[in-house]
């Protein structure tokens, strides 16, 4: 049987567009000294080290980890680099939870981050490498045409994606951390910004963000010593597929289905639509909130949108649904996964603040990168499993 896992220590940085008072070095080190902070812990009580980021070609600093050993105190220790893409910061996540799970450390910092005012993603996601399909302008022109795909088998009306847009931004209000405060924020203000790739609109684009999010993950033995309440691992489970193979569902696609399911079956869940509390999904688009929700089977296939638009996925509905204001409201792309692992984990411990689920005690992060090829989930809970 495998050690429990517990999120004992939990940091992030401020938000922004840039951060000009820091340098990457300053980022990571500003969410691990909170993060330590919040386990009651030093730098000389950490075991290992697990440092996560999207492509070095956003910044252009290749093999970033070589320098930022010595700024997150890993000089001397194990230390291990994750890359999956936008998917990174869940990924990060769960190997540094296998090194607990494993018995292999009792005590791991997690680091995920991404200074995307010293890159170009739109550059880098836009390449011409030979043999490989156009991205077509970025992230938006790749995931756009999978929107109106989606739109067009269910049958959903064009409001909901402003609905979402509107649900997160609001919800952000609520959270000190977010790095976009929209208190003007309505439909009408969504309506009327401009059409980026068409049906996505710019106010239902997620920003590009500096920051960094940062964990200390413990042993049930250590967790059970410290004075702090700890978020408990329940099940943790990564899955990938091809970017191109005939018959690709890419508006569901099979890799976050079968990794949802395994976590489900992990954690025991027989009914995930009533035993989850709230979920942080990795929504950098307004349209994949329903489409993830479909993809998790959260909700049958083509009901996602009605899930949606019912209100139901709003703070306070049946099911909140990024609650923290989620991906389109704070978007360093290398920690935005892990954001998300961090605020279920801030829900099941009773500390999300002003976005707090009343009485969360199961909750999901998600995250999902490239072409919608790797996907990362895991179930926290406020007891142990």
């Amino acid at each position: 049987m495998s050690v429990l896992c517990a999120v004992s220590g939990i940091g992030q940085t401020k938000h922004e567009a840039c951060r000009g008072d820091v340098s990457i070095a300053g980022l990571v080190r500003e969410a691990a000294k909170r993060a330590l902070a919040d386990a009651g812990m030093t730098w000389q009580d950490i075991d290992a080290v697990v440092l996560g980021k999207a492509p070095d070609m956003f910044e252009g600093v290749m093999m970033p980890e070589l320098y930022l050993a010595d700024a997150l105190g890993a000089v001397g220790k194990p230390m291990i680099r994750v890359h999956t893409a936008g998917s990174v910061g869940g990924s990060t996540a769960l190997v540094a939870t296998s090194l607990i799970q494993s018995g292999q450390h009792e005590r791991v910092l997690t680091v995920a981050f991404e200074k995307q005012s010293e890159s170009d993603a739109m550059w880098a996601l836009s390449p011409t490498i030979p043999f490989q399909p156009p991205m077509m302008a970025g992230a938006g022109g790749y995931f756009a045409p999978l929107i109106r795909a989606y739109m067009g088998r269910s049958d959903a009306p064009e409001h909901v994606g402003r609905m979402v847009a509107v649900k997160d931004r609001t919800n952000a209000l609520k959270n000190p951390n977010a790095h976009l405060h929209m208190p003007d924020i309505s439909m009408e203000a969504v309506e009327k910004s401009p059409m980026l790739w068409d049906p996505v609109r710019y106010l239902e684009t997620c920003p590009s963000s500096d920051g960094a999010c940062a964990m200390v993950l413990t042993s049930e033995a250590v967790a059970d010593k410290l004075s702090g309440k700890s978020a408990w691992v329940h099940a943790g489970q990564m899955r990938s597929e091809p970017t191109l193979f005939a018959g690709r569902d890419q508006v569901l696609p099979r890799a976050g289905r079968d990794c949802a399911h395994a976590l489900y079956k992990e954690a025991g869940l027989t009914n995930p639509r009533e035993q989850i509390d709230c979920a942080e999904l990795y929504v950098p688009f307004s349209w994949f909130e329903p489409m993830w929700i479909e993809n998790l089977d959260l909700a049958d296939e083509n009901d996602g949108w009605k899930l949606t638009e019912s209100g139901a996925t709003a703070l306070g509905g049946k099911f909140p649904v990024n609650p923290s204001g989620g991906v389109l409201s704070t978007n360093p792309i290398g920690a935005s996964g892990m954001l998300r692992f961090a605020e279920a984990a801030r829900q099941v411990r009773g500390q999300a603040g002003d976005h707090q689920v009343d009485g969360a005690q199961l909750a999901m992060g998600h995250a999902y990168g490239g072409g919608s090829q790797y996907f990362a989930m895991w179930l926290v809970g406020a007891n142990k499993p």
